[in-house]
């Protein structure tokens, strides 16, 4: 069996575009979106300057990220080594564009499903090569077996050195580059926005205007904000200031259509929502262990009802951000377990049923049924508030969220969520003399502010992961994290718990879990601010 993969020589390249348009025509592409594209680089000052083209395209990895976290199977490797996809089966959950370090994935406007450059496979099967190396009247783009050594393309791979993208990892990309140019092949060694018509790749500042990572002078000299395009604004902001500075020298003038965050406000709000789910009943859990005796059954059923309503909220935005919500059911009845989004579902479902099981044996009185579901139930709901780590650290893409510490991140989310909501029960149900909630929900604000520090300080050492940390904590979002999130959500409560006053409690825990959801805004956001391409 051959194993397919693409070389760009760059030597001949002349950036005609042929390869796009081709391939927009084999594949009925539909406009917006591209399958393969050209970006230009541009070296030097006038008359002393020079452009560089580089084809840009799915990689076709033999350890693809893109097909261990797609939860449908909607993407698979092929035996000769080609990544394909079946559009029938995909969920359109956007877990494989965050996983594609390459941003080689898209979502098709007219299936709302993933596609991507496939390696024109229908032509393979014919013997035939792809449609974009069919059509390079440079013959820039080589197609053929790897194994084969009697093919052009190891014979290439054999003579010269050759380049991939983002070796560092690990996917083993087969779309290998000869005199590739580190600036074209590397994001963040230019900015994602500059001056020229058509340079304004990645993302676009909140009032469709492009602006430099910097936020002062562009790379080539000029202002930070250009010309507004003839493009639909999309709300995602500039990049930080002072993360990163790209080469003076290097400046994008063509590359693809902005991109807005393939996750937005659902995610965000679903991962807060499945704090205070997974927190309420944790709560019901561990507070007979820190009185000695069970929760009021009054208590115990508004934590467990709360924890129920939340969990059904968490369900329902997961469903809501799916582009095909109408094949939700598919993660569960066709599952591909390797993806911790299948994971998660299992959990949450577990942890659901569980949940509504025990909540029938507290309202039927039956007592004995529901101390032993409390121990099985309070597992899986540690398991689904943590479970998203898993998930996010599968989305290769995106650096920031491959700090182990974000598991740990997540459990003090849910464990402050559920000790607000148990003080808040407490306090304006009125049945409540003891001053435990208080001080639990006082260990759980210094426990979160611990683990949010501890993961800003361990960030990964890249350069995607130090960007998106500086869009957080410097511009342009660092007055939400600093004023917001920790401030108000975390400083301010401690200070208002001290009063020991009703009032302030109840104050204390609103805010809290307002910081919360600041917080994980944040977190989900800032790694998608960061140009994989």
């Amino acid at each position: 069996m051959p194993t397919f993969g693409f070389l760009i020589d760059n030597r001949k390249c002349i950036g005609c575009h042929a390869c796009t348009v081709a391939c927009k025509s084999e594949h009925q592409v539909p406009i917006g979106v591209d399958r393969t594209w050209v970006k230009y680089i541009e070296k030097g000052t006038f008359p002393h300057n020079r452009r560089y083209f580089t084809v840009m395209r799915c990689n076709h990895c033999d350890w693809a990220p893109c097909v261990t976290i797609c939860p449908v199977t909607a993407l698979y490797r092929r035996d000769d080594g080609v990544v394909d996809f079946n559009s029938d089966r995909c969920i359109g959950c956007k877990s494989c564009l965050q996983a594609c370090p390459y941003d080689a994935l898209y979502i098709d406007p007219d299936s709302q499903t993933a596609a991507k450059c496939n390696f024109c496979a229908h032509r393979l099967d014919q013997g035939l090569q792809p449609s974009c190396v069919v059509v390079c009247p440079e013959q820039a783009i080589v197609a053929g077996d790897l194994d084969d050594p009697t093919s052009e393309i190891a014979r290439l791979l054999d003579r010269h050195p050759t380049q991939v993208r983002k070796p560092e990892k690990g996917t083993r990309p087969k779309l290998f580059y000869l005199e590739g140019e580190a600036a074209a092949l590397v994001p963040a060694q230019t900015a994602a926005h500059g001056r020229m018509m058509w340079s304004r790749g990645a993302y676009v500042g909140t009032d469709g205007q492009t602006v430099e990572p910097g936020g002062g002078p562009s790379s080539n000299g000029g202002t930070a904000v250009s010309p507004p395009r003839l493009a639909l604004p999309l709300a995602a902001p500039p990049l930080p200031q002072g993360a990163y500075t790209p080469p003076a020298e290097a400046r994008r003038v063509y590359d693809v259509r902005p991109r807005a965050p393939a996750w937005g406000w659902e995610v965000a709000a679903y991962t807060w929502t499945k704090s205070i789910a997974t927190g309420s009943f944790i709560a019901v859990a561990t507070a007979p262990l820190l009185t000695g005796a069970s929760l009021g059954t009054g208590l115990a059923l508004a934590l467990g009802v709360l924890a129920l309503v939340f969990l059904g909220l968490t369900a329902g935005l997961l469903v809501a951000d799916l582009k095909q919500p109408r094949r939700f059911l598919s993660v569960l009845l066709r599952p591909q377990w390797r993806s911790w989004l299948v994971r998660g579902a299992y959990l949450l479902t577990g942890y659901g049923a569980v949940l509504s099981f025990w909540l029938i044996a507290q309202l039927a009185g039956a007592t004995t049924l529901a101390a032993v579901l409390l121990w099985p139930g309070a597992v899986l709901a540690l398991c689904s508030a943590v479970y998203t780590a898993f998930l996010f650290a599968q989305a290769k893409g995106r650096d920031f969220w491959q700090n182990p510490l974000l598991a740990i991140h997540l459990l003090a989310h849910a464990l402050l969520a559920g000790s607000a909501v148990w003080l808040l029960l407490d306090v304006v149900s009125g049945v409540g003399g003891s001053r435990l909630p208080w001080l639990v929900l006082a260990g759980t604000l210094v426990f979160s502010l611990v683990a949010l520090l501890a993961e800003l300080l361990t960030t990964p050492p890249t350069t995607d992961a130090h960007l998106a940390l500086h869009w957080i904590i410097g511009r342009p979002k660092g007055r939400w994290f600093w004023g917001g999130g920790i401030g108000a959500g975390h400083l301010l409560p401690l200070l208002l718990l001290a009063t020991g006053s009703g009032a302030a409690a109840v104050l204390a825990g609103v805010l809290a879990l307002g910081g919360l959801l600041i917080i994980e805004w944040l977190w989900v956001q800032a790694p998608q601010q960061v140009p994989l391409s």
